[in-house]
């Protein structure tokens, strides 16, 4: 990347070389939506890719990192939720929400709710053998021990915060970088507490100044962050980095259903909203007729994560087979009319070029 004096374009330098990057453009890491083709795709244009491992055994994290090395020596992170306790169960309201849900797919079986996470401890040992650049967090704080192995493998830990309180907290912890979340971003937010994620909703550009003035380590941008302008934004607010979701899905590289593809390029920012009706966790996505009617006021209140994952899997699943984006869990930020439909490494390599341009 160029060498300047502009402290924005100074800092985002001196992020690259700590990083081994070429442009501090990250893909962020989307569980269920981060196949390895993307990641190779940022990566050998100089950002840094992603998994999104919160659904994956040990052996599929392992197959993944090793198909993005077989063809990249760029950097990646792989991310993990911090697990909530377990949720707490109530039949009754279970049963309105597998009654709701009825209408919108196939019958909902009682057991649909049984659905079990995956092992946290056999994930975190898999990163740790994997050994990757980066291993990211979401929904809170890594345990200590785990961070202390994670350092003296010489992984860095990138935490992602949705408010001043969490990124204090991260720091505190030993996390070497701060991705703080605005409310724009597209599927699940990270924040801490699952009940106070909607009340706690801040947009980027006034979460991202103050999270810089109360931390020192780097802050990395993300949410509604889709095209040059929005990179250059987030930069001279203070951030050192950025992180791109919703904008990189629309290319070839990511692998979407073409109807969730072409939903993200025709939503206007208005057009999509925050909902717990997909997994029991609040997350933005196209404000679809499901997403519209579980918010109905006549309509049960959604179940815990991940009972309410378990209990819409039937749903999806149809919906996903007959290509019904109405039914499909479409997750998609407030700036998914500015993503593009081109090759992922053109499309970073121009964000970035569009950026530094502005900045100059």
């Amino acid at each position: 990347m160029p060498s300047s004096h502009h402290p924005a374009l100074a800092r985002a330098e001196a992020f690259c070389q700590a990083y081994d990057l070429r442009v501090p453009i990250l893909l962020a890491p989307m569980a269920g939506a981060c196949p390895a083709s993307l990641s190779i795709a940022v990566a050998s244009a100089g950002g840094l890719g992603a998994c999104g491992a919160l659904l994956l055994k040990p052996a599929a994290i392992a197959a993944w990192v090793s198909e993005v090395r077989a063809a990249t020596n760029g950097g990646f992170q792989v991310n993990l939720w911090i697990p909530d306790p377990p949720p707490t169960r109530d039949a009754t309201a279970e049963a309105a929400v597998r009654g709701f849900l009825g209408r919108w797919g196939p019958a909902v079986e009682v057991a649909a709710g049984d659905l079990a996470p995956m092992d946290f401890t056999a994930q975190c040992e898999a990163l740790l053998q994997a050994g990757p650049a980066v291993i990211s967090s979401i929904m809170g704080v890594y345990p200590p021990d785990f961070v202390s192995r994670m350092k003296s493998r010489g992984i860095r830990w990138f935490a992602a915060v949705t408010t001043v309180q969490e990124a204090l907290e991260v720091e505190a912890a030993g996390a070497d970088a701060v991705v703080a979340q605005g409310m724009e971003a597209g599927g699940h937010r990270g924040a801490f507490e699952p009940a106070s994620a909607e009340a706690s909703m801040v947009g980027l550009f006034s979460l991202l100044p103050a999270v810089v003035d109360a931390v020192q380590i780097p802050v990395i941008a993300t949410g509604g962050i889709a095209d040059g302008r929005g990179v250059a934004a987030a930069l001279i607010l203070g951030a050192s980095g950025v992180q791109i979701g919703t904008g990189l899905l629309r290319t070839p590289e990511a692998k979407l259903s073409p109807v969730w593809a072409d939903a993200i390029g025709r939503s206007r920012p208005e057009a999509t909203l925050v909902s717990r009706a997909f997994s029991g966790r609040a997350g933005r996505s196209v404000a679809t007729a499901y997403a519209r009617a579980a918010a109905a006021p006549d309509a049960p209140p959604p179940a815990p994560y991940p009972v309410q994952r378990g209990l819409t899997q039937p749903m999806r699943d149809a919906a996903a087979k007959a290509g019904d984006i109405e039914r499909m869990q479409a997750w998609c930020g407030q700036s998914g009319a500015l993503a593009q439909a081109r090759p992922a490494a053109d499309l970073v390599r121009e964000l970035w070029q569009d950026a530094s341009a502005l900045l100059r």
